[in-house]
C-alpha cells in the first residue's frame, strides 16, 4: 500500500530539507509550526517516520533525541556527547562489514550504523581543550 502525499509531509519533507544539522523531531515541528500552527505533534512525528520508511530522510538513531537527515546515502555519523550536535562522520561507508558478518553468521544483513560520540571542536574550544588531549568527559570539561 503507498501512502499517499499529503500538504503536512511535504511541509515536513521541507523543513528537513532547509535543514543542514541533523534536526530532532521537535525541531522540525517547531519548524513546521512556523507554517501551519494547526499542525500536531504527531502528525509531524508520524509523517517523520513514514519519510523515513520511505527512504526520503534518513533516521539517524542517537543517544539523545533521535534525528533526522536529508543525506540519503550509507555513512557514519557524529554525536557529541556534550552538546549533543549530530555531524556527518568524513568516512566511506564499509561494506565490507557487511559481507564480513554475513559470512559469519548467516545474517541477510542490510546496513550497519556507526555513531562515533566524543567531543566536537566547539564544545573543546569552550572548555579550552583540544581533541587531541581530552579522551573523557572529565578531561575535556
Amino acid at each position: 500500500m503507498t501512502k499517499r502525499d499529503t500538504r503536512q509531509r511535504r511541509l515536513v519533507l521541507d523543513a528537513v530539507r532547509l535543514r543542514t544539522d541533523h534536526p530532532s523531531a521537535d525541531e522540525i515541528y517547531l519548524d513546521v509550526r512556523e507554517k501551519d500552527n494547526k499542525i500536531s505533534r504527531g502528525t509531524v512525528y508520524r509523517n517523520l517516520n513514514v519519510l523515513a520508511e520511505g527512504n526520503e530522510v534518513t533516521h539517524v538513531k542517537v543517544p539523545s533525541a533521535d534525528r533526522y537527515d536529508l543525506r540519503l546515502d550509507r555513512h557514519y555519523h557524529l554525536f557529541c556527547i556534550s552538546c549533543g550536535a549530530v555531524f556527518d562522520a568524513p568516512l566511506p561507508y564499509q561494506d565490507d562489514y557487511d559481507k564480513r558478518v554475513e559470512a559469519e553468521t548467516g545474517f541477510r544483513i542490510q546496513r550497519h550504523r556507526t555513531i562515533f560520540e566524543g567531543f566536537c571542536p566547539g564544545c573543546l574550544a569552550k572548555a579550552g581543550r583540544s581533541a587531541e588531549v581530552a579522551h573523557t568527559p572529565e578531561e575535556a570539561l
